[in-house]
């Protein structure tokens, strides 16, 4: 679904369980990729065994006993790292990168939370906002602070991220979502105390389609969401040059974080997000197979 209608729908919760759950029935029906996020196996059934756990539908077809088992809790530490500065106001395509991050990021806690890990959320501009910490039962809250979450403030990443750093002593896997309006080294800089830790570190750039194609025709002015300056602006004049330089910034971006051994992605806001899920889940696991 187009992801400006799931925004209108007002409840992260149901949208969250919404996608997650359609998403995992196509992967249960793909030939190519299965996930099981709760169910382990089937062992048979021995004297004493719990019959809550018995499989009858197994029974039924084969005359066998047979118990489900399931996957325990895991000690994954899984984080979203929420940017909420100013300029992730901005919507050019009906809906805005906040709450477009909001939803992914809901997303992104729901599945990890099926696959039962301890999720939290930390939300910043130029300094910490709110923190959740990691933790089994913490859904819930986290679902009512990405609610509440609004843009404000100048954006920075060196210093909220400092401390997320210093106060994680364990460790775990950490997913940055941001519009990265920064120079790409300074991002690497800022991520730095996070995987020289050991943490697992992923980017995600959320753009507005708009801030990658620069459609605008006709001559206005343009406002800076996070410093309120104003500039007046010929779109044909400029158009080649403002083109020339996003392509270098995300270019800079990819170099900078690979050299950085980030897992680096760019997303637009148009994209649906049961697909930006799937890329996650692949990239994830080329990685894993690859150490």
């Amino acid at each position: 679904m187009d992801p400006a209608t799931l925004a209108r729908i007002g409840n992260l919760e149901l949208v969250a369980r919404w996608v997650v759950e359609g998403f995992l029935a196509g992967l249960h029906r793909s030939p190519q990729l299965g996930v099981s996020t709760d169910f382990a196996e089937h062992r048979p059934y021995a004297p004493g065994d719990d019959i809550r756990h018995v499989d009858w539908r197994v029974f039924g077809r084969t005359e066998r006993t047979y118990l489900k088992t399931y996957e325990a809790e895991t000690n994954t530490s899984f984080t979203v790292l929420l940017d909420v500065s100013a300029s992730m106001q901005y919507g050019h395509g009906g809906i805005t990168k906040l709450a477009y991050a909001k939803l992914l990021a809901a997303t992104l806690v729901w599945f990890s939370r099926r696959q039962r890990d301890r999720v939290g959320l930390v939300t910043f501009s130029g300094d910490l906002v709110e923190i959740v910490p990691p933790a089994a039962r913490h859904l819930p809250h986290i679902l009512h602070v990405l609610e509440r979450a609004t843009a404000r403030g100048t954006g920075s990443l060196a210093r909220p991220l400092l401390k997320v750093a210093q106060s994680q002593q364990r460790r775990g896997i950490f997913v940055l979502v941001s519009d990265l309006y920064e120079p790409a080294a300074d991002v690497a800089r800022a991520l730095a105390p996070l995987t020289g830790a050991g943490h697992d570190v992923i980017v995600i750039q959320l753009l507005d389609a708009a801030e990658q194609t620069f459609p605008f025709e006709d001559a206005t002015t343009f406002r800076d969401l996070e410093s309120g300056a104003r500039l007046p602006v010929s779109p044909a004049k400029v158009r080649e040059r403002y083109l020339a330089a996003m392509a270098a910034h995300l270019a800079a971006m990819r170099t900078a974080l690979s050299r950085s051994r980030v897992d680096y992605s760019l997303v637009d806001t148009s994209q649906p997000l049961d697909r930006v899920l799937f890329d996650y889940l692949l990239r994830r696991e080329f990685l894993r197979t690859a150490v």
